[in-house]
């Protein structure tokens, strides 16, 4: 058998090898050859309190037929019925990353749910996954353990409305009972039980298979914003400009998007001024930053709508400039733009200031698109 390789998967390749009836049968030899990913899941082990059936293999296994035996998700679309499978698939494919043999003797993997989401985008990245399915899955694989624990939290409701901003809430239940069936443990009951709290959670808080419904974009960002914001809360909206943000990485045609789309707004833009200063992209970019911000500023200060223009590629950096723009009170759109892998290095090469192939691998492996609780609007290009 040839060695799997990341460019060979497509995403026709992927819904083909999603079980379906009579018999539902997952050919796990063909599965496990997609992704060296997979095959390391053989060699990680796990904490046997947790997981007495052994490796992390053996667990995901053992999840995806709890899974694939499900009434309920046999009666999924068939769309959702992919997702939910490669989730299962995938969803710990990030223990090996972070997994660690503790001084006293047990086994963690914390941080493997963020990690495994990241490991999995690029990887359907690759295959060609449309977005916002591929963006589904990763939203299931982030938060697959929230369901455990959601119940034990000090306001379970607005950490159930949060969630459902970022995943579906119904999905990532019926992915929770499989990941709990998918495992031996003293505890497995009472991990189903947990779930079970969690589905009602949801329900009670009106968004178990949809995004809580907020009075309007504001009030959304508003309670994403302020821990003590009452959901149902309606914010007046009045700005006194609008912002577009920029987001994608290199290659991508932010540049080209603006000249089409807001060619009549300044533009605050990063690349200008790196160029203007004499800083390249691996550079210390503190300087760069710092000369974007005030002259964001300057336009914020007298109410002039204008479009910033950088990679924003994760949510912490994009954090430094909504809430820049937040606090002069500016409505944000966010603007993303996404090429396949191929086009992405094509146009970025044909770009007067091209940067290195590894800096754009460097940042594929970092990516966070923008999810749409983020800003008043998002747009996917």
């Amino acid at each position: 058998m040839p060695k799997p390789n990341i460019h060979s998967v497509t995403h026709d390749r992927l819904l083909d090898l999603v079980p379906t009836g009579p018999a539902w049968t997952v050919d796990w030899s063909e599965v496990w050859s997609l992704w060296p990913e997979l095959a390391t899941l053989d060699t990680c082990p796990q904490d046997p309190i947790h997981h007495a059936e052994g490796d992390v293999g053996t667990h995901t296994r053992m999840v995806v037929e709890a899974l694939v035996g499900d009434s309920n998700w046999r009666g999924l679309p068939d769309t959702d019925r992919a997702n939910l499978f490669w989730a299962a698939i995938l969803h710990d494919v990030g223990k090996p990353a972070v997994t660690k043999h503790e001084d006293d003797g047990r086994i963690s993997s914390r941080g493997h749910s963020r990690v495994g989401a990241s490991i999995a985008r690029e990887l359907l990245w690759y295959a060609g996954s449309p977005f916002v399915w591929r963006e589904a899955l990763c939203g299931i694989i982030a938060h697959h353990q929230l369901p455990f624990w959601l119940i034990e939290r000090p306001d379970p409701k607005r950490m159930a409305i949060e969630t459902s901003w970022r995943c579906r809430p119904d999905h990532l239940c019926l992915h929770a009972k499989a990941d709990a069936l998918g495992r031996i443990c003293q505890d497995q009951q009472a991990i189903l039980e947990s779930v079970s709290l969690a589905a009602l959670t949801f329900q009670e808080a009106g968004c178990w298979d949809h995004p809580f419904v907020f009075a309007n974009d504001e009030s959304r960002v508003v309670f994403f914003e302020l821990d003590d914001r009452d959901p149902h809360y309606a914010a007046h909206e009045a700005f006194p400009c609008t912002v577009t943000v920029m987001s994608g990485l290199p290659g991508a045609g932010k540049d080209t998007w603006i000249r089409k789309h807001r060619p009549e707004l300044p533009v605050v833009s990063l690349d200008v001024i790196r160029n203007e200063l004499g800083v390249s992209a691996t550079d210390n970019q503190g300087q760069v930053i710092q000369a974007a911000h005030e002259r964001a500023r300057e336009h914020l200060r007298v109410g002039r709508d204008f479009v910033w223009n950088a990679t924003n590629v994760t949510r912490q950096n994009r954090s430094r400039v909504l809430r820049l723009l937040r606090d002069y009170g500016a409505r944000i759109e966010i603007v993303y733009l996404e090429q396949r892998p191929d086009q992405l290095h094509h146009q970025n090469r044909d770009r007067p200031d091209a940067v290195p192939d590894a800096v754009i691998d460097h940042l594929s492996k970092k990516l966070e698109p923008p999810q749409l609780w983020e800003a008043h609007s998002v747009e996917v290009v």
